[in-house]
């Protein structure tokens, strides 16, 4: 017969609780003190460490820039959809505070290069937002943005900071936007005026016969004019959304279905027109006039809608908590550090009852 090996280093082939057990009450003594040391030892190691203070703030953005015009576009028929103000959502203003352009605006208001000791812009930027935390409330819409640092002070510091760029970048985003839409609605209205002048002194210069008088030339032209201005701004707000969008995009592909309908009704009406009066000199005149004055009309009102919107500052922020300077750090978690510190003693209890009993019985 063979006598069975023992496993290699001397450790029993088989381990289950009761040896555990037995291993800890006979060295009880090692089983209760060391998890405590090594806990006590944990804690004490937790005050060396530079204790970390957040500071929270949330507020409500803005939900629609568009919203103070609707009124006004909702006369605008097909030309309405031109006004397309940015439109500010919790999301947008999420990824607003990880952008660089509002990361390195707070690295120098704050010089924090220097607080956290990073010789590279690149670096200091990854820090700030590696201790910054901006979150979205779905059923709400509040967005919370939380900062980190050793000064509690400058915490609350940066966390309102961070609201004032905010405002500040969605104001100049929305003027770039609203600039945009004036200048082109500008140059627009420009060409129209001078159409439209030279319409009015077109209609003047025909005079009135008494034929035109019997015909009602304002009953018999102003639908086709007023279809000629939707089709002309339908046309225009088409080159619009060509400038950003291309041409296979579904926005633009819809856009020139309209445009072509409004055409295809132009010309049927048009030709019922043709065939149904003799147009005279006063007639022709009197229709392009009302169509050059209907479209002066449409694009004015955008203009205007346009000049408002570039002389606001953008939508407003509304604060709802401002951070506070906060009074008792978030970090480290002594009581972490005691829990863990407890486990990892224990497991060296465990080990040395273990190691001595081996020892013993060998």
């Amino acid at each position: 017969m063979t006598t069975p090996t023992p496993a290699s280093g001397g450790a029993p082939a088989d381990l289950n609780l009761t040896d555990i057990v037995g291993a800890l009450v006979a060295n009880w003594r090692v089983a209760v003190a060391t998890p405590f040391l090594v806990a006590a030892l944990a804690v004490g190691l937790s005050y060396l460490i530079k204790p970390t203070f957040t500071a929270r703030t949330s507020f409500l953005p803005p939900q629609s820039q568009q919203s103070s015009a609707s009124g006004a576009l909702a006369s605008l028929g097909a030309l309405a959809g031109l006004s397309g103000a940015i439109r500010n959502t919790g999301d947008q203003y999420v990824a607003f505070v990880q952008s660089r352009s509002v990361a390195d605006r707070l690295l120098d208001r704050f010089d924090l290069l220097k607080v956290y000791d990073e010789k590279l812009k690149h670096d200091a930027r990854i820090t700030l937002v590696e201790r910054t935390r901006a979150s979205l409330g779905k059923k709400d819409g509040v967005i919370s943005i939380e900062v980190d640092d050793h000064d509690p002070q400058r915490a609350a510091d940066i966390a309102n900071a961070y609201v004032e760029e905010l405002r500040k970048l969605a104001a100049s985003l929305t003027l770039s936007e609203a600039q945009q839409r004036r200048e082109f609605f500008e140059s627009q209205l420009k060409q129209v005026r001078v159409k439209l002048d030279a319409a009015q002194a077109a209609l003047q210069g025909s005079g009135l016969a008494g034929s035109a008088i019997k015909v009602e030339p304002k009953a018999a032209v102003e639908a086709l004019a007023r279809l000629r201005a939707e089709l002309t701004t339908a046309e225009v707000r088409l080159q619009a959304m060509r400038r950003n969008l291309a041409d296979q995009a579904p926005e633009v592909l819809q856009q020139s279905a309209v445009v072509a309908a409004l055409r295809g009704e132009m010309d049927r009406q048009a030709r019922a027109e043709q065939a149904g009066v003799t147009q005279g000199g006063y007639i022709g005149a009197y229709r392009e006039f009302k169509y050059q004055e209907t479209l002066y009309d449409l694009i004015a009102r955008q203009y205007e809608i346009a000049r408002v919107d570039e002389s606001r500052e953008g939508g407003q922020v509304q604060v709802i908590d401002p951070a506070l300077v906060p009074e008792r750090k978030s970090k480290p978690k002594r009581s972490i550090f005691a829990i863990v510190g407890f486990g990892l003693g224990l497991a060296a209890a465990v080990a040395l009852a273990l190691a001595r009993r081996r020892a013993s019985g060998a």
